[in-house]
């Protein structure tokens, strides 16, 4: 499985990239918020989710891991597959989505193209739980380094058995005591705290 593909960007347009990585061009499907981040630059990092079906090997990627964490969780409902979470991605940014998830919005899912009323309430059923409040009861908008340390901890953690609050409980009560811990200590740390 690829983790990220980094290279020059040989082609870029609003719905995929072509990045060049060791004289092989990736093309890449890519969201908007993606597409907006890679915009002028020559070279590109994208995080990558790999679709492999019977008749195609596709990959998806992202500017930031945050978005990838939120497209697997949007994959993970049910009638939601790779182009509509990739839809959805490109209609939101990761914290807009967050928020729209978190207050039970119907409304602003349905208005993404493809989405119907029953999707849209069993999205918002299915990743409720999933969408991760910050303390100050908004969601975390994956900015900077540290954030994606405290997204991937409480994925890890998530994928051990414990729900969404309660990893990220353990990750935010790690972080308060040790803010510069590296993700793998980040992990470990958590665990001891549950004993």
């Amino acid at each position: 499985m690829y983790e990220y593909i980094s290279g020059k960007i040989s082609e870029l347009t609003p719905t995929y990239a072509v990045v060049e990585a060791n004289s092989v061009g990736y093309m890449v499907h890519i969201t908007l918020n993606s597409y907006s981040a890679l915009e002028g630059k020559a070279e590109a990092k994208l995080f990558i989710e790999e679709i492999i079906r019977e008749d195609a090997f596709i990959l998806y990627g992202f500017s930031d891991v945050s978005e990838r964490v939120l497209f697997r969780q949007l994959m993970s409902v049910s009638g939601v597959g790779a182009n509509t979470a990739s839809v959805i991605l490109s209609s939101f940014s990761v914290p807009e989505l967050q928020q729209v998830i978190a207050n039970g919005d119907v409304n602003a899912i349905k208005k993404v193209k493809g989405i119907g009323l029953k999707t849209a309430q069993r999205l918002i059923i299915d990743l409720k739980d999933k969408v991760v409040p910050s303390a100050a009861g908004g969601t975390i908008p994956f900015a900077n380094p540290r954030n994606e340390d405290r997204s991937e901890a409480i994925a890890a953690l998530s994928m051990l058995g414990y729900t969404a609050a309660d990893a990220a409980a353990l990750v935010d009560k790690v972080l308060a005591a040790q803010p510069d811990l590296p993700l793998n200590k980040l992990v470990k740390e958590a665990l001891r705290l549950n004993k």
